[in-house]
């Protein structure tokens, strides 16, 4: 039998944190036994290791070439970088999301393709969610955001209500993000840099750097 091919591309930190959990939601999301995958590390380039934590590890020009059904997502954190890796994959093989099984996701939600939500991460209610998604460990979307493509939470960011974020922006770890108002959402810009342990009270512009309590300019 020819087994569904699932490949994890990046087996830095981010990756072996997301592994674990790949083959488990790749199983559920496409209805098929676990042991009907085979599951595989990526590297963009030609690995110097046979294997990560166990896991075989192989170049993407390998992945590309398997005659299997091949799904994949990206565990990296930089959302440019993911992106320069999707456009290079696309149509050759499919995005798969990868969801932990500890992962609580509410109602009316919408989520674009390829997100990866790790454990005890969570999305509340109402909150539309654009590609390659990546909601690190104890973090949360709650409910009226609107949240771009390729952005990056770290771990334990709590995105509150009515914020709405931009393609490629970065959330650091333990970011606490102010809840905005159906009239005035708060507001944190395409590209922008949110340093770890940030409260972030005000909008933040396109491709800036804040850090701090409250959060203020760093450099643009």
């Amino acid at each position: 039998m020819r087994k569904t091919v699932v490949g994890l591309i990046g087996a830095g930190g981010m990756g072996r944190e997301v592994m674990p959990y790949t083959r488990k939601s790749a199983a559920s999301t496409l209805g098929i036994p676990e042991a009907a995958i085979d599951l595989f590390f990526v590297e963009t380039a030609n690995p110097t290791l046979s294997s990560t934590n166990g896991y075989p590890l192989i170049s993407l020009e390998h992945f590309l070439s398997l005659k299997s059904d091949k799904y994949f997502n990206v565990a990296i954190g930089n959302g440019q970088i993911r992106k320069s890796i999707v456009d290079t994959i696309a149509g050759r093989a499919i995005p798969l999301e990868i969801r932990s099984p500890d992962v609580l996701i509410m109602e009316a939600n919408e989520i674009g393709v390829g997100a990866v939500m790790c454990p005890r991460s969570m999305i509340t209610s109402n909150a539309k969610i654009g590609d390659f998604f990546q909601c690190n460990y104890y973090s949360h979307v709650a409910h009226d955001c609107v949240i771009g493509d390729y952005v990056t939470f770290g771990p334990g960011v709590r995105c509150n209500g009515r914020v709405q974020i931009g393609d490629f922006a970065y959330i650091g770890s333990n970011v606490v993000i102010r809840e905005g108002t159906l009239e005035s959402p708060l507001r944190i810009g395409r590209g922008a840099i949110v340093g770890m342990g940030a409260v972030v009270t005000k909008d933040v512009p396109d491709d800036t750097k804040v850090v701090g309590n409250p959060a203020r300019l760093l450099a643009k």
